[in-house]
């Protein structure tokens, strides 16, 4: 195996009433905050009156930000940065999901520079010059953008989804209460479930040689913990353990732990950016209508691959290990879609998206950049197409 270096500078506060450690980690930083959250649930739940109160106990002076949309936009970027610049914010505190944390993270970057913040994103992209310290509490389980230096962001007028990561953007201090994740809806736990899932897959279908039996081994825990526990959560939203499980999967499976030095690209994230990029759906959900169909593609165009993905079906959903390799393979994705779309109750296909093949060439060519993406197996153009395809 590879040479790495893992270094996670996040200190997590998980549990029941972590809040009263708020002030303290904020404080460290300054007392101008920018508070930024999406579009109000916080306020419903009652979580917006309990951290203002934690702020106006801390004497914080408080900026605000709200709208942060669903596959955050560039234009919530381009106002939270110059917000952070007119306001002199020493810290911003995230509360949400994935898309007002991975929002928040470029907010902090784009603080720090003069150009536009799409410039991170465009070719060749313009380094960071810094950002201000951030502070997450969240409210979903999904992205792992917690406890990462991860943020993906949209702009619709390009139709483009990008994401980069860099060590300056993880948070500084995460507050992961499971509580906070009760009113979740049955829609939105089933689509963070699959997306925790997916960057769990994207790890363990890899090429390169001499992985560590550890990190696969955990892998297939942290699999079956989301097979095991998302069901739970969808028949009983206030489960303490089922939540809990759930969030603590979801921040371990994209925290750098898992990846142990492996290089090779990630493959069904790149042709989902696409999906959600055009048709602005739910992450996860784009997540889920393609991992199936791009496991078949991988055993069709390379079958040496089944072996790996009857190890998949073996170890996390429990497929007779007696079967022919191919076999289980097979086997192993049926019970994977049978988790996302009968036990998820996930939408199985493109079609009831009403989304047809118009732009699928075009999306097909920025997922793979127009080249080729070096992947568990690589994609050409003509293959995320198709894969694209076998999703209608």
């Amino acid at each position: 195996m590879k040479n790495f270096v893992y270094n996670i500078p996040t200190k997590v506060y998980f549990g029941k009433d972590q809040l009263c450690h708020l002030a303290e980690s904020l404080s460290v930083y300054g007392k101008r905050v920018l508070l930024t959250y999406g579009g109000g649930s916080i306020k419903k739940v009652g979580l917006y009156d309990t951290v203002m109160k934690e702020l106006n106990a801390g004497g914080f002076q408080v900026f605000e930000l709200s709208g942060i949309e669903p596959n955050p936009r560039i234009d919530s970027v381009r106002k939270g940065a110059q917000l952070c610049k007119d306001e002199n914010i020493d810290v911003i505190l995230a509360v949400g999901g994935g898309s007002t944390l991975d929002a928040s993270k470029w907010m902090a970057a784009g603080a720090c520079v003069d150009h536009d913040p799409w410039d991170f994103f465009q070719s060749p992209r313009k380094p960071l010059n810094g950002a201000l310290p951030l502070v997450t509490i969240l409210t979903l389980s999904a992205t792992g953008s917690e406890m990462d230096g991860g943020g993906v962001i949209s702009n619709p007028e390009t139709n483009d989804k990008m994401g980069r990561m860099e060590d300056i953007l993880y948070p500084r201090v995460s507050f992961l209460d499971p509580c906070n994740t009760f009113t979740v809806s049955p829609y939105q736990t089933a689509c963070g479930a699959a997306d925790i899932l997916s960057h769990i897959i994207e790890e363990y279908f890899n090429a390169e040689e001499g992985n560590l039996f550890m990190i696969d081994s955990i892998m297939e825990a942290l699999m079956k913990t989301v097979v095991k526990y998302a069901p739970i959560a969808l028949a009983q939203p206030d489960n303490y353990e089922a939540r809990a499980n759930l969030m603590w999967a979801s921040s371990w499976a994209i925290n750098g732990f898992i990846k142990a030095g492996k290089t090779t690209a990630w493959s069904c994230h790149p042709m989902e950016h696409q999906l959600s990029a055009y048709y602005d759906i739910t992450h996860g959900l784009g997540l889920a209508i393609l991992t199936p169909r791009w496991m078949k593609h991988c055993m069709k165009a390379l079958p040496e691959t089944t072996q790996k993905f009857a190890e998949f079906a073996v170890n996390v959903f429990d497929v007779d290990k007696n079967l022919p390799a191919a076999e289980a393979a097979l086997a192993g994705v049926a019970a994977l879609e049978k988790f996302l779309f009968e036990d998820l109750k996930l939408t199985s296909n493109l079609t009831d998206l009403n989304i047809g093949r118009e732009h699928f060439a075009d999306m097909a060519q920025k997922a793979v950049e127009g080249g080729t993406m070096k992947a568990y197996v690589a994609l050409s153009s003509d293959d995320v197409a198709d894969i694209y395809e076998a999703c209608l």
